[in-house]
């Protein structure tokens, strides 16, 4: 690993923190009666305060043993291990492909000799490794994490039979189970569930577990986070989940309209916990935002992104950007794991079809040239079946249908054998790599005599790039664009630096003394 030093009196390393003094440039926009847009530069300088000493941390995972969570267990002890295995296509060793913080880079510029220079995301500031993640959680089935891997069937046999002896003494703890908000076929599995009189005291036993999670494993954090299955979508009501009073009171009362997820994400945040929602169903209602932000801890969701819907994102921010109007998106996936079996129940399957199908939006309504005011959107259909044959490869089907010039059409059809939980489980590890090292973040503004240093905003939507449905606070638009949320990720870790902005003008290439000035320059 790289070391990375910023040498500028704009960035001070001690012991304890990283600070830098950064000039964040932005615009405000004012559209005028008579159709003129005014754009005024805007400066606003900051401080960044970033603390240096990754802490022992935990993640406690609801549906640990689940295809997810028995993966995501199984791919940290192998790394920990360093564990090889033979497979028909020859000898594979454990890895963190697909974990953008893992096995990624960003570009930090170019040496006087005009040659890129790429490190790991992960060398800029600190975080904390996979490898020394402590790994534990709830989950309705009492399967130990072996059998539950083996059940499982995601990773090759000579790879959970290295680990087998190893994961079967890890079993989850009892878990909330509420058969109103999940399929009645999930009943069948759901032995290992938490007994309680009252919803309140639900989630005093969560609570229990977690602050007992983190005492036995003497750990300085512990961040929540749901893998379990798609929840059918919650009725938020007002005097229920509007605010943080009302939701407590309304779960010391027993309503009968509160989710297992929202009072696992209710426990996490009265226990100073983070909690990532990673299925789509409505957790993060206002009274838990409001509830998070007393308690300064961050909230994130909704919705793994993955397969599918990362490379729709993907692709129709490229058509869209390129000029090229999407009309007709057709989805179509077959998958045979317990979330599909989940999601043959139709309210269940809601859920999963609103955070698949909001995806393009944004990218649609960034183009009034292809799509004008008043026009219709894409036509977009999205269809799961569930195949038990296939297992966790699941199967995705889609047909993108374009206008191109002078009436002309463009149709691509793509197949994608998406494994599901081995591309769902590197984005666990990043969302809680990434939750952690923003809570070793503050920020303040320059202005005044004294500044007075605060946390990001409690939904965290830095997470954007690795969910479907990102959550934004109030009144803010929803970046679905795959390019701009990963660029959002690297130009804020540039921020914590005091680097700009990645702009990729490489006007040291294309303008004469620009180009003598850096080659000039001391490397």
């Amino acid at each position: 690993m790289p070391t990375i030093r910023v040498k500028s009196d704009k960035v001070k390393y001690t012991d304890g923190a990283i600070e830098s003094k950064y000039v964040y440039h932005n615009t405000r926009v004012n559209r005028t009666s008579d159709g003129t847009i005014e754009i005024e530069p805007v400066d606003t300088s900051l401080s960044f305060r970033t603390d240096r000493k990754v802490p022992r941390v935990g993640t406690m995972l609801v549906g640990w043993g689940g295809n997810n969570g028995s993966t995501l267990t199984a791919g940290i002890l192998a790394n920990k291990l360093g564990v090889s295995w033979r497979t028909k296509r020859g000898v594979k060793k454990a890895n963190y492909f697909g974990s953008i913080t893992q096995s990624s880079t960003i570009n930090l510029g170019m040496t006087r000799d005009m040659k890129e220079t790429h490190v790991p995301l992960n060398a800029v500031v600190p975080m904390v490794h996979p490898n020394d993640l402590v790994v534990g959680g709830w989950d309705c089935s009492s399967m130990n994490l072996g059998d539950a891997m083996r059940r499982a069937g995601v990773l090759d046999v000579q790879l959970q039979d290295a680990l087998y002896d190893r994961m079967k003494s890890l079993v989850p703890l009892p878990a909330l189970f509420d058969l109103d908000f999940v399929a009645g076929n999930q009943q069948e599995r759901a032995n290992n569930i938490i007994r309680a009189s009252s919803k309140w005291e639900a989630v005093e036993k969560v609570r229990a577990d977690i602050r007992n999670f983190k005492a036995s494993n003497q750990l300085d954090k512990v961040i929540v986070l749901w893998t379990a299955n798609t929840e059918r979508f919650s009725e938020h009501k007002v005097g229920v989940h509007d605010t943080a009073d009302n939701l407590i009171a309304a779960v010391k009362r027993d309503e009968a309209e509160l989710a297992p997820s929202l009072l696992y994400a209710l426990a996490a945040v009265l226990e100073g916990c983070s909690y990532i929602n990673g299925a789509p169903q409505n957790t993060l209602c206002s009274g838990l935002v409001e509830l998070a932000h007393h308690h300064k801890v961050f909230v994130g969701g909704d919705d793994f992104k993955s397969g599918q819907t990362k490379m729709k994102s993907a692709l129709v921010e490229f058509f869209v950007g390129a000029g090229i109007k999407p009309e007709c998106i057709a989805s179509y996936n077959h998958l045979g794991n317990n979330d599909g079996y989940n999601l043959t129940a139709p309210r269940q399957f809601r859920s999963k079809e609103i955070s698949k199908s909001n995806v393009v939006d944004d990218m649609v309504s960034s183009n009034e040239i292809l799509f004008p005011e008043g026009s219709s959107k894409p036509d977009h259909c999205i269809v799961i079946k569930y195949l038990p044959y296939v297992g966790d490869s699941k199967r995705a089907l889609d047909e993108y249908t374009f206008s191109i010039f002078m009436g002309g059409e463009q149709t691509i059809v793509l197949h994608n054998t998406c494994e599901d939980s081995l591309l769902a489980t590197p984005l666990i590890i990043d969302l809680v790599v990434l939750t952690e090292l923003m809570e070793r973040v503050s920020v303040a503004t320059e202005e005044g005599a004294q500044q007075s240093y605060e946390h990001m905003e409690t939904i965290l939507s830095l997470l954007s790039y690795l969910l479907k449905a990102p959550q934004v606070p109030e009144g803010t638009p929803v970046v679905n664009a795959l390019n701009r949320q990963k660029q959002a990720i690297e130009n804020v870790l540039r921020a914590l630096v005091g680097l700009p902005a990645e702009n990729n003008m490489l006007l040291e290439c294309r303008v004469p003394f620009l180009r003598a000035e850096h080659q000039g320059a001391p490397l």
